[in-house]
């Protein structure tokens, strides 16, 4: 039975109802939270199009904002292709204006390293999502700080 989306448990709530959870129960919690569970062997491909989705974005968009040509981001989106550039998931995070929490979520889904504040350039990233800057903007924000720009498929801008 799907649940209304605002019912659908947080990552800390079904952490916590895995805590009260038997081995013999795995399958009610299956059951129960279904519409919170990734599906399938492409959990990235699975987030990024259900946020879209959510988000009434297009994948076109997304790409076009993300500065991305749209066959080498419908594969990446697809994960027939497979990034080690954490910059490109960010260019998508950004381009489809995720919150820092959804972009820490595909940058994990996404086997990157999720955004740290510690780190100057993390620090400038974080902040450039909680404003809801656009891709041109977080390169203006970085580069005036002597930060390196979001790169795009292996070059820099």
């Amino acid at each position: 039975m799907k649940k209304n989306p605002m019912e659908v448990l947080s990552t800390e709530g079904l952490e916590e109802a895995l805590g009260q959870t038997r081995p013999g129960g795995l399958e009610t919690y299956f059951r129960e939270n279904e519409d919170a569970l990734l599906i399938g062997d492409r959990p990235f491909a699975d987030y990024m199009r259900r946020l879209f989705k959510e988000k009434g974005l297009l994948q076109q968009e997304v790409f076009l904002a993300a500065d991305i040509p749209e066959t080498y981001g419908y594969r990446l989106i697809s994960q027939e292709r497979h990034t080690r550039q954490r910059d490109v998931i960010l260019r998508l995070c950004f381009g489809a204006r995720f919150t820092l929490k959804e972009t820490q979520r595909a940058l994990r889904l996404a086997e990157q390293e999720e955004l740290y504040p510690r780190l100057k350039r993390d620090a400038a990233l974080i902040l450039a999502l909680n404003e809801g800057m656009k891709v041109d903007r977080v390169n203006e924000l970085l580069i005036s700080h002597g930060l390196e720009p979001l790169k795009k498929s292996g070059k820099t801008e």
